[in-house]
C-alpha cells in the first residue's frame, strides 16, 4: 500500500494555507469596498433629500439628521455663480465620527 509521505503532506497543507490566507484576505478588502460605496450611497441620498428640501426655498442652513441619524450633520451654503442671473446651491453631509464628507451642488435660478 502506498500513501503520502510526511513531507508531500506538509508541503500541501503550506500551500493550503496560502490559498486561504489569499482568499482571506481578498474577501476582507472586498467587503471594506462594499461597506465604504453604502456609506457613500447613504451620505449621497440624504444630501439629495436636503437639497430638494432647499431648492424650494434657497437659504444658507445647517443641521442634523436627527433622530434616524444623529451622527449626520448638514451645511448649505448659497453662493454667487460664475455665470450671471445663477446662484449655486452647495449642500455638504458630513459624519463627525470618521469626517467623511459628501458634497452636492445645483446652480439655481435667481
Amino acid at each position: 500500500m502506498r500513501g503520502f509521505t510526511l513531507l508531500e503532506v506538509m508541503v500541501s497543507l503550506a500551500i493550503m494555507a496560502g490559498v486561504v490566507l489569499t482568499l482571506l484576505g481578498s474577501v476582507n478588502y472586498h467587503i471594506g469596498i462594499v461597506a465604504n460605496e453604502r456609506d457613500n450611497t447613504s451620505l449621497t441620498l440624504l444630501a439629495r433629500t436636503r437639497m430638494t428640501e432647499l431648492e424650494q426655498a434657497p437659504a444658507k442652513g445647517e443641521g442634523t439628521f436627527a433622530p434616524s441619524h444623529p451622527e449626520l450633520t448638514w451645511k448649505a451654503d448659497l453662493l454667487p455663480a460664475d455665470l450671471p442671473g445663477l446662484q449655486k446651491l452647495v449642500v455638504r453631509v458630513k459624519r463627525g465620527s470618521d469626517g467623511r464628507e459628501v458634497a452636492l451642488v445645483r446652480y439655481l435660478a435667481k
